[in-house]
């Protein structure tokens, strides 16, 4: 029987609402920290690392255009050609690995790529993974080369 990690399933959930919310301040431009109220107030919180949701979501916006320019080498069509949805997990999964280094890379890779399959196009996992991927060989070298 498989234990589960009562930490990692609260940022699984956290990370579900921090990519609703980014989307939704994506499309609307509305004010981060009423997005955040709103969130808290429409869905239970109760199972959710509240902290980690809103770390995710303010250090994401505060940091998007940086993020966005940290990853745009790796794209293989113009940044404004993202869906939200990729934008958004890409930018996500750099925050991650740049300023989260207590989340394996394995992690964040797994992460996305399972939110990708929830929220994203058909195949836009496959994507997110590959750039995500080279990300991590870049940010958390001495991690992957540790694991080896």
């Amino acid at each position: 029987m498989t234990k589960v990690n009562p930490l990692a399933a609260q940022r699984r959930r956290a990370r579900h609402f921090a990519l609703q919310a980014l989307y939704q301040w994506t499309m609307t431009h509305a004010v981060l920290t009423e997005i955040e109220a709103e969130f808290r107030i429409d869905n239970d919180f109760s199972h959710v690392d509240g902290e980690y949701f809103t770390v995710l979501l303010t250090g994401v916006a505060q940091n998007a255009a940086t993020l966005d320019k940290l990853y745009e080498p790796r794209l293989d069509r113009a940044l404004d050609d993202l869906d939200p949805i990729e934008r958004n997990l890409l930018r996500m999964g750099v925050f991650e690995l740049r300023d989260r280094i207590d989340v394996p890379y394995r992690v964040v890779l797994n992460e996305a790529i399972a939110l990708a399959k929830k929220f994203g196009a058909t195949d836009s996992y496959r994507y997110v993974n590959g750039i995500l991927d080279k990300m991590a060989q870049d940010m958390r070298q001495l991690e992957i080369q540790a694991e080896a």
